[in-house]
């Protein structure tokens, strides 16, 4: 009899945790791979307002890579992308090495940096559209001071807006990346560093053969991370520009919204949501490969 009610009790230890966690893997299941399944079945449909279900094959995909906006859209987070990420890791690295360098208030400083972290994109946005703007921001307190010279008018300028979109995310992201290194640098054995400098090693050399490549997960991490925000970006650029002027800073996410939403075309915007998917899967997916073949 005893035997039997610690079996159950066993059993039930068991289950437990299945039962609580039930509702959320369904709720997972059903709202999040249940609609990604949805969409891209749409993205092969003749969906145009509402959803419907003629099925059409790769006719959305083909009129997809023929518009001449998702060309824009494509191109610029190209260089969106790749600026947001160089910038970010390049500057956040920067940081992190000056606050490893135990100096005083470190606390308050990383504070500072980390802050912007704590702001949605659309704050970072509209903030960054009234500073930019050349009537009411930068160049007109410049202008204000004497400086009547003086020009930055970026924001509506279609050949250098896309860069005021990485202005403002490489402001909101840095700090996130300077913590990543930083832990990183954190977690470096220090005898190691010490045996080097008592071998005569520079700083530089220090940091370029010692210090720099034990940094490549905090690296991963940080790519992994700026990559999938970078495809995704979607309310920083309609908070700072909405895609302007006219389309030259439109981003793949803007033109999914645009053309499902507001030009009724659901199944050219199922597709191009279809790529941003794979995009983003392309980056996480030999990452987590990585991660899960270093662990076994």
């Amino acid at each position: 009899m005893a035997r039997s009610a610690s079996s159950a009790r066993a059993a039930l230890r068991n289950l437990l945790p299945r039962l609580v966690l039930s509702p959320s893997v369904a709720l997972i299941a059903i709202f999040v791979y249940g609609f990604i399944a949805f969409t891209s079945y749409l993205s092969f449909s003749d969906s145009r307002m509402l959803p419907s279900y003629g099925w059409v094959g790769l006719s959305n995909y083909e009129k997809l890579f023929s518009l001449r906006t998702w060309d824009i859209a494509l191109n610029n987070l190209a260089v969106f992308g790749i600026l947001y990420i160089a910038i970010c890791c390049v500057l956040g690295l920067m940081l992190a090495i000056l606050l490893d360098q135990r100096i005083r208030a470190e606390g308050f400083i990383r504070t500072i940096y980390l802050y912007p972290m704590a702001l949605s994109f659309i704050v970072t946005g509209v903030a960054w559209k009234w500073f930019l703007d050349p009537g009411i921001g930068l160049e007109a307190v410049m202008h204000d001071w004497g400086w009547t010279s003086f020009k930055f008018d970026w924001i509506k300028n279609r050949d250098m807006a896309i860069y005021t979109v990485v202005i403002a995310a490489v402001w909101q992201t840095s700090g996130f990346v300077m913590a990543t290194f930083l832990a990183g640098l954190r977690g470096i054995d220090a005898e190691m560093l010490r045996a080097a400098e008592v071998d005569g090693a520079s700083t530089f050399a220090l940091y370029r053969r010692i210090v720099i490549p034990q940094l490549r997960p905090a690296f991963l991490s940080a790519f992994v991370v700026l990559a999938h925000m970078a495809i995704k970006s979607y309310d920083l650029v309609v908070a700072l520009t909405n895609g302007g002027p006219g389309t030259a800073t439109e981003v793949p996410a803007t033109f999914m919204y645009s053309y499902t939403f507001t030009r009724n075309q659901m199944g050219i915007g199922a597709a191009s949501a279809e790529i941003m998917l794979l995009t983003i899967a392309a980056v996480i997916v030999p990452y987590l490969w990585s991660e899960l073949r270093e662990k076994r």
